[in-house]
């Protein structure tokens, strides 16, 4: 509410006498649709901001993101690393294997659950596949990891064993295409940003869309994609 301010006027009038007449300011009128206006205004502007850095930062396809994603990702093989190297004893140090496999699903399923009761690990966290049934094997499920299918333990340091999903399953030399390039399917679990490589030692590299590491030349060694 505005306080008004009031005077008092002496006012003289024909025979002398005079009296007092009180006199009240007019009140100014207050913009209240303008600054009603402003203020909307800069809230729109502060959630466009927000919207924006969100999308370059936290959003699942942004590169901040992706990058701790790829090192989840990392855990995540290591973790099957130690699985695949669990059933390997037991198999004249082969790795799974499953005669007429289509996809990866299927050998990669033989670790659970006897060698891996963990299902989270199959599930890349940069992806948008959904979560497994612990302690169940997967066979009629999807998972997001490619397997090279054929490796023993003795198969060495250099040898890679699994991968982010690839662009397909042809043999990749540095400077191809091995994970999707836009962000697209196939081989998108870290959008347009890379993925990683597992190898024979447990060692976990990353690489961009286009190969950058140099892998061995492989015979008998079948590279198997998750379900589409």
């Amino acid at each position: 509410m505005l306080r008004l301010l009031s005077r008092k006027v002496t006012v003289a009038t024909l025979g002398s006498r005079c009296y007092i007449k009180t006199m009240m300011p007019s009140p100014k009128p207050v913009a209240r649709d303008s600054l009603a206006g402003f203020s909307i205004l800069e809230l729109f502007l502060v959630i466009v901001i927000i919207f924006i850095a969100y999308t370059l930062f936290m959003s699942a396809g942004s590169k901040s993101n992706q990058e701790k994603r790829l090192a989840d990702c990392q855990a995540n093989l290591q973790s099957i690393y130690a699985a695949l190297n669990t059933y390997a004893p037991d198999h004249d140090g082969a790795f799974p294997a499953v005669p007429g496999a289509s996809s990866s699903e299927a050998p990669l399923s033989l670790l659970v659950p006897k060698y891996t009761t963990g299902t989270e690990f199959f599930i890349c966290p940069g992806g948008s596949d959904k979560p497994l049934p612990p302690a169940r094997p997967f066979a009629d499920g999807k998972i997001s990891y490619a397997y090279y299918m054929g490796w023993t333990q003795a198969g060495g340091a250099g040898a890679p064993l699994m991968s982010d999903a690839q662009v397909n399953t042809a043999p990749k030399t540095p400077g191809q295409p091995v994970f999707s390039p836009d962000g697209k399917k196939p081989g998108n679990n870290h959008n347009k940003f890379g993925g990683n490589f597992l190898f024979g030692d447990g060692n976990v590299q990353s690489t961009p869309a286009r190969l950058t590491l140099t892998l061995p030349p492989m015979t008998n060694i079948l590279l198997l994609n998750p379900k589409p």
